[in-house]
């Protein structure tokens, strides 16, 4: 039930927002009780203390005590009582000092069923405890009640001094009025958080959705991927980390492709490489062997053997060298050399092929030596790659120039070559494994794409980097930097 990431999301969030809700129809039920009960007691409160005041303004005016009224203006006491009864929706009586009943708001009152207050309650009234503000008076209302107390007291001068107490004046809610409003508030806010959690059930689900449809689409395409297709691309929506993860899931499959184009490439490339100087060898041998070739041209023919050998051998030490460095195991020894020196060493073992092709030669070096920490064999291998395709892919009659310039803690060195040059679009894969520009072998009939991947694998293990620049139709530029010599620098192995 909990496998998928949507499943997992959307019950996570709407438990939380369960367990909120509850908790927040919790608090909220218990302030609007609270509330309600602070505000009907402070309502019959009112009422007790207008009540109060209304009876002992009757009993100054009459000059007679509470008992004296009750005979003689029982009517206008009663409409007092009425009026605060309304007022505060709450039943309103006085009884005598032993619980009596001897008026009340309502003369049908269930209140008459028992007429009498316990003798026990008027003891505690009296003797000033207040322990049934919320009480059924011990069986005088069938249900609790909000109960306001008050003790009537003569209003006579001597009785005054002595505290002399009359009647007691009760005015009692029932709870079920207050009841009735917290129910229905609580109903009221239940149904409006059922809503929101519908909403927000909504709203979450739409949510989770969107944010796991692109994953879905991922998964989709790694199971096209699995199974060797690479075309797959997932949609991009918005710019958040969603689509981020779709763009960076994009690159990768766009990588991937390009590898596997690469690889069918250096697949068909190799086997070339392969298939055509051992074809060649075979020939040979078989002709040599048959007699087919005169004895005055073994030299010859096997002179075209050594050649191809050679050739077969470029190219398994090409594969061994990126073996190597992609595990590791290629140590650099790191000494301090004069790279101008090794360049023109370099330069000058390409004076055959660059007379061959008519090409004007540029050797620029802002001095006479630049000393660079390095591994001078692996920096020799790179500035004769750079060459070689600086050589192989010249115009006839075009120039080659060679810069080295020693700026601050950095040496740059630079191959640079007029012809055709490399596209715009081939140029960010210039330097992966087997990627090959000229793929139809019009200019590099024995390269198979390794020599630049080799060039900046070396390059980048020193800590350093390689660019490229290049206008198509005109020139080709790469750039590598090495780190200067420091003063006092002395050789170590690395």
């Amino acid at each position: 039930m909990f496998k998928s990431i949507f499943t997992k999301y959307i019950t996570a969030f709407m438990t939380i927002t369960l367990i909120s809700f509850i908790l927040l129809a919790i608090i909220m039920s218990s302030m609007i009780t609270n509330y309600s009960f602070d505000a009907k007691s402070a309502l019959i409160e009112s009422a007790s203390l207008s009540t109060m005041q209304s009876i002992n303004t009757f009993m100054h005016i009459s000059d007679d005590d509470i008992i004296g009224l009750l005979d003689s203006d029982r009517d206008e006491i009663r409409k007092t009582l009425a009026v605060q009864s309304q007022n505060a929706e709450a039943l309103i009586f006085i009884t005598d000092l032993t619980g009596k009943v001897l008026i009340s708001s309502e003369d049908n009152s269930t209140l008459w069923l028992r007429n009498t207050v316990p003798e026990k309650i008027i003891a505690d009234i009296l003797a000033g405890k207040d322990v049934y503000n919320f009480s059924d008076l011990d069986g005088v209302f069938e249900k609790k009640h909000l109960n306001s107390i008050h003790i009537i007291y003569d209003d006579s001068a001597d009785a005054i001094s002595s505290g002399k107490a009359l009647a007691i004046l009760f005015i009692s809610a029932p709870s079920a009025q207050i009841r009735g409003f917290v129910d229905q508030m609580s109903r009221t806010v239940t149904v409006s958080i059922l809503l929101v959690f519908i909403v927000a059930l909504i709203a979450v689900y739409l949510i989770s959705e969107k944010i796991t449809e692109p994953l879905k689409e991922m998964s989709k395409a790694a199971k096209s991927f699995a199974r060797g297709r690479f075309d797959v691309r997932v949609p991009v929506r918005g710019e958040d980390e969603v689509g981020e993860l779709a763009t960076a899931f994009n690159n990768m499959a766009s990588s991937l492709e390009k590898l596997e184009e690469s690889r069918s490439t250096f697949l068909a490339n190799i086997s070339h490489d392969l298939r055509t100087p051992m074809t060649s060898i075979a020939g040979i041998i078989d002709c040599i062997l048959e007699g087919a070739i005169p004895k005055e041209k073994h030299n010859y023919y096997l002179q075209q053997i050594a050649s191809e050998v050679r050739r077969l051998s470029r190219l398994v030490s090409s594969l061994l060298d990126i073996s190597r460095m992609q595990a590791g195991e290629r140590k650099f020894n790191m000494t301090a050399f004069d790279v101008c020196e090794q360049a023109r060493q370099i330069l000058i073992s390409f004076e055959k092929r660059l007379d061959e092709k008519k090409l004007d030669v540029v050797f620029d070096c802002s001095s006479d030596n630049i000393m660079v920490y390095a591994d001078a064999d692996a920096i020799h291998q790179v500035i004769f790659n750079l060459i070689d395709n600086a050589v192989k892919f010249s115009n006839e009659g075009g120039c080659l120039t060679i810069k080295i310039n020693a700026k601050e803690k950095k040496v740059y060195v630079s191959v640079l070559n007029t012809g055709k040059g490399i596209p715009d679009e081939d140029q960010p894969y210039i330097f992966d494994r087997f990627y090959k520009s000229d793929r139809s072998r019009g200019l590099d009939k024995t390269g198979v794409g390794l020599g630049l991947y080799i060039v900046r694998t070396i390059i980048e293990r020193h800590g350093e980097e390689i660019r490229l620049r290049s206008e198509y139709g005109k020139d080709c530029e790469f750039t590598f930097t090495l780190s200067a010599l420091p003063e006092g620098k002395v050789t170590k192995t690395n």
